[in-house]
C-alpha cells in the first residue's frame, strides 16, 4: 500500500516537533536555577507579577494607586452620600428614603475600605505619606459611620463627615502631585469592596 509523500513528510515533522518540544521542556535546567540567574528586581513575585526595581517606580506605583482608591472612594461618596443628602433623600418621610440609606450604607463601608487602602499606598511616597498622615484619624472614624447611614441616624452630620474626609484627602492629593478625580465603581467593585 503507497502512503503518500505529502503524509510522511507531515508525520515526521509532526515527530520532530513533539520531540523537541519534549526535549526542551526537559532541558534539566530547575526552577532555582533560572530564579537565580534573574536579577532581584526581575524577580517574579508568587503572582507572577514582577516588582518594581527602582525607589522612583515603586513611588510612581504608590501614587497611581492612591488615586485610583481614592478616586473610586471619592465617587462612591459622591454618587451615594453626598448627592442624596443635597437632594433631601435621607430626610424622615422622603421617597425612595429606606433605599437610599441602604445604598449610602453600603457606599460608604466600599468608601472606608477604599480609604485605608490609599491611605497605605500613601506610605510608598515620602511627599504623599506626609501629606496624608494627618488625615489618618478622620480615616479612621469614618469606620462606624456606614451602619449609622445604613439605620438613619443623625444622616447630616454623617454624609458631612464623608464629604468632608473625602475632601481633605483630594487636597492632600493634589499637594503631592496626585490629583484625585471622582471614580463612580460599578455595583460589582461596591458589593466586592
Amino acid at each position: 500500500m503507497a502512503v503518500p509523500i505529502r503524509r510522511l513528510i507531515m508525520a515526521l515533522t509532526l515527530c520532530c516537533a513533539l520531540i523537541g518540544g519534549a526535549a526542551a521542556c526537559g532541558s534539566g535546567t530547575t526552577t532555582q536555577d533560572t530564579a537565580a540567574a534573574m536579577p532581584a528586581a526581575a524577580t517574579p513575585t508568587p503572582t507572577g507579577t514582577p516588582l518594581p526595581s527602582t525607589t522612583v517606580e515603586k513611588q510612581k506605583l504608590a501614587k497611581t494607586r492612591f488615586v485610583a482608591n481614592a478616586g473610586l472612594a471619592a465617587g462612591a461618596t459622591y454618587q451615594w452620600i453626598v448627592k442624596p443628602w443635597k437632594a433631601g433623600k435621607f430626610k424622615k418621610g422622603a421617597k425612595g428614603r429606606k433605599l437610599a440609606l441602604v445604598k449610602a450604607g453600603v457606599a460608604g463601608a466600599f468608601a472606608y475600605n477604599r480609604l485605608k487602602a490609599a491611605s497605605r499606598n500613601a506610605q510608598g511616597d515620602p511627599t504623599l505619606s506626609k501629606a496624608l498622615a494627618p488625615l489618618t484619624a478622620g480615616i479612621d472614624a469614618l469606620k462606624d459611620l456606614p451602619s449609622k447611614l445604613r439605620k438613619g441616624d443623625s444622616t447630616d452630620s454623617v454624609a458631612g463627615t464623608f464629604d468632608s474626609i473625602i475632601n481633605q484627602v483630594k487636597d492632600a492629593g493634589k499637594s503631592a502631585g496626585a490629583e484625585v478625580k471622582d471614580q463612580v465603581p460599578s455595583a460589582s467593585q461596591l458589593s466586592g469592596g
